[in-house]
């Protein structure tokens, strides 16, 4: 029953190219109008990003993964013409990869993807934000040390005090990136 309505919900966002908040309070897309998708603040979660066996080979530039090409030396990586590694360290996500579905067992329809901002999209994910002035706020944390149980693929911003950054998490460590 939820996940029938999650799809009527956000169905129903993407043709009206509507602004998409999980978490967060009621009325606040007035105020936030540069926003296609965001997060709740202060949650202490994080959007994990999917897990690939093969990197894409035709990848769209601004593509997030997680790169299980190797399970042992796991790593996030950001695709701008070029794959960039994210993590800068290697991590062991052997474990956590056995849990995921391998292509063998996925029986995805070609194209099937979530759109939001945008009737159709020939971009190649999972789930695609198309917009020319809107954009993804991440999961914002005070700590990546509050988050639990953080998730091979996690990605987060921290808004902490001289401490402002985009934080990704490979499986085995947390890593910071700072403007």
């Amino acid at each position: 029953m939820k996940t029938i309505i999650a799809t009527i919900l956000i169905g129903t966002a993407v043709f009206s190219n509507a602004q998409i908040i999980m978490g967060d309070a009621i009325g606040t897309t007035s105020v936030k109008t540069s926003v296609l998708l965001e997060f709740a603040p202060n949650q202490n979660k994080g959007i994990i990003l999917p897990y690939v066996r093969t990197l894409p080979s035709t990848p769209v530039e601004g593509t997030l993964v997680l790169d299980a090409t190797d399970a042992t030396k796991a790593r996030i990586k950001y695709y701008n013409g070029a794959w960039t590694d994210l993590s800068g360290q290697d991590a062991n996500i052997t474990t956590a990869l056995a849990t995921q579905p391998t292509e063998a067992q996925v029986t995805e329809a070609l194209g099937e993807k979530v759109i939001i901002g945008a009737p159709s999209s020939t971009a190649n994910g999972v789930m695609v934000l198309e917009s020319s002035t809107k954009s993804m706020v991440l999961p914002i944390v005070a700590d990546v040390q509050n988050i639990p149980s953080p998730s091979p693929g996690m990605m987060v911003y921290i808004n902490k005090a001289g401490a402002k950054r985009l934080a990704v998490f490979n499986g085995s460590k947390w890593s910071f990136w700072k403007p």
